[in-house]
């Protein structure tokens, strides 16, 4: 088991205290920090920042959004990133959800696994560098067909000017779904997932057995990571943290996405709380925030967190890696959890 810091994306301003918990994170010995974005602050700027500081963690996006960039482009941020950290660098995509991709980046959201299939062959044709990059599409078309609108027929296959430091830089995919989580362990070296519970592990690894299972999948179980993001708070008061947590929850299963199509949603559901996350929905798209936190209970809240004492904590962490999860991305915001989690997984 080894330890991430999940830094995330930024609220209304910079996240002032990522210097110093990167700085503990990496002298409590974990190996990787993460950053993210939404529809605010990006997920490469940060991370290059922040990470010039470093000497020795890994530096991943979790996630970068497909939509964001083309391939090409998240690929030479990759690869200047992998440059600039000496081969440090991991590539966390996902697809985010129709609000954001239609909303702010003005795409169509359909297709997602087939977008993400091929957007992750461009990006590893462009880091192999073994010729000018082509694609048939019919999502991402090099190069653009001379038949299309507004084409000039002028374009023609390139290939990166810059020499990839690595021609294999980690590609891990954020993925909530089954058909998603098994193309995830098909085509990728690692899986974000969210809201992860171990109780739901056997799920998890039949769905990862499927992607593993197919013709021409790129790794084992024995070298795929399974990467966690999950929420860490060591202390006596678990009633004022799950409080704490709480409105997150409703969020995500309630507001984040169109009522229609919320992976988290559904996520809960396969979970167990479908009724809950109902309630929860039509008291939030109503616009009865208040009643809505309220109506998640304690243990959805709690399934999916680190939380109560040192000793308990450390207990939770055993049963995180029973499950198949290598990496913990923890989202602690304080150094003294930093450090004490530093001291609760082997090989830290």
């Amino acid at each position: 088991m080894k330890l991430g810091l999940q830094l995330g994306y930024w609220g209304a301003g910079p996240m002032t205290e990522a210097p110093a918990l990167v700085r503990a994170a990496e002298e409590a010995g974990f190996d990787s920090v993460f950053t993210a974005e939404s529809w605010g602050s990006d997920a490469y700027t940060p991370l290059a920042w922040w990470g010039a500081a470093t000497s020795r963690v890994r530096l991943g996006t979790a996630v970068a959004q497909l939509s964001a960039r083309p391939p090409t482009s998240l690929a030479m941020a990759a690869l200047t990133l992998d440059h600039l950290s000496g081969g440090r660098h991991i590539i966390g995509l996902g697809v985010s959800g129709p609000q954001v991709v239609e909303g702010w980046y003005g795409q169509p959201f359909g297709k997602p696994l087939a977008r993400t299939r091929e957007y992750v062959q461009i990006v590893r044709d462009v880091l192999a560098r073994e010729a000018a990059v082509t694609s048939d599409g019919p999502h991402y078309r090099l190069p653009l067909p001379a038949d299309t609108a507004g084409a000039t027929g002028l374009g023609k296959p390139l290939k990166p000017i810059t020499h990839p430091l690595r021609a294999d830089i980690p590609i891990w995919l954020g993925a909530e779904g089954p058909r998603n989580v098994a193309q995830t362990a098909e085509i990728a070296d690692g899986w974000l997932a969210i809201f992860f519970s171990p109780r739901m592990a056997g799920q998890y690894n039949e769905w990862l057995d499927e992607g593993f299972a197919r013709p021409g999948a790129r790794r084992t179980r024995e070298d795929f990571e399974v990467a966690a993001t999950v929420q860490c708070v060591i202390t006596d008061d678990v009633a004022a943290a799950l409080d704490r947590y709480r409105p997150s929850t409703a969020l995500y299963v309630g507001g984040m996405g169109a009522e229609e199509k919320n992976f988290h949603a559904d996520l809960y559901r396969r979970m167990g709380y479908g009724a809950v996350v109902d309630e929860v929905t039509r008291l939030f798209l109503s616009g009865r925030k208040a009643e809505a936190v309220a109506a998640v209970p304690d243990e959805m809240v709690r399934e999916t967190m680190l939380l109560g004492t040192a000793d308990q904590v450390r207990a939770q962490i055993g049963d995180w890696e029973a499950a198949g999860v290598t990496t913990l991305m923890v989202t602690a915001r304080d150094i003294p959890t930093i450090e004490a989690l530093g001291t609760f997984v082997d090989g830290v």
